[in-house]
């Protein structure tokens, strides 16, 4: 039966693959890729310097295909999501069916890790359940933003014995809450940092691993200006940014 490898590669350094997503991308006969566009054309060369890097002395197949569009300022967020993940999953079928022998294995690069704000296992299972084309699948953890970050500005993620909350930006728009402990936000796509205290212990970082590489920290009332025009022209100048945050609250 075919087989395919979910591989989490970290967060753009080819160097933060692990050995054993290593080991599983040498055996990988057929990488599927979904290009978002001319604009975020740098994800997919990420993933082409991958392969090329470490499948060495055998054949293998990129596989491309264009992404699904997306309703970005939907009515109802949790329909247009599932619209949009129905739209890969019956992409996906179509590629595996198409691009991947019964004895072969394929495998998906996932940016960061498979288990932190992304959507491939819940297609794959969408796929699976459709009943038209039959795989089995492991996931290979890989390292998150929220990691890179964190060594980026060399800072443990939480003071001793308090909590960690992972959020979104559209989350974040609730407000921190009461209770102790660091907020680190992702997929924050205009942060504006609007009703958040200012006294609040700001990490901020973009294209992290990578030679683009941009950090800023700080008290959040001192750079929370500085961050949004560095994250303008950085996005300006590569067409596309990913990026990520840490939020701590004063000591008590």
């Amino acid at each position: 039966m075919r087989h395919i490898h979910v591989i989490g590669i970290g967060t753009g350094n080819p160097e933060h693959l692990t050995i054993q997503g290593l080991q599983a991308l040498k055996a990988t006969d057929a990488v599927f890729a979904l290009d978002k566009g001319d604009a975020k054309a740098g994800l997919i060369g990420v993933r082409r310097q991958i392969c090329d890097r470490y499948i060495e002395g055998r054949p293998y197949r990129f596989v491309e295909a264009a992404d699904p569009e997306r309703d970005r300022r939907p009515a109802d967020y949790g329909v247009a999501v599932d619209d949009w993940h129905a739209a890969r999953a019956a992409l996906y079928e179509a590629l595996i069916a198409e691009h991947l022998r019964e004895d072969e294995r394929g495998a998906f690069l996932v940016w960061g890790d498979p288990s932190l704000y992304d959507s491939t296992l819940r297609i794959l299972e969408r796929v699976l359940a459709r009943g038209r084309v039959g795989f089995t699948y492991d996931v290979i953890p890989g390292i998150t933003s929220v990691q890179a970050l964190a060594a980026a500005h060399r800072i443990p993620l939480h003071r001793i014995g308090e909590p960690v909350r992972i959020t979104t930006g559209r989350r974040l728009r609730d407000g921190l809450g009461q209770e102790p402990g660091a907020t680190v936000v992702m997929l924050d796509g205009d942060p504006r940092f609007e009703g958040l205290d200012p006294d609040l212990t700001i990490h901020w970082g973009a294209y992290l691993g990578t030679p683009d590489e941009l950090l800023v920290a700080g008290r959040l009332g001192d750079v929370a200006e500085e961050i949004r025009r560095v994250r303008a022209e950085a996005r300006a100048r590569h067409g596309w940014i990913m990026d990520i945050y840490l939020l701590l609250k004063p000591a008590p």
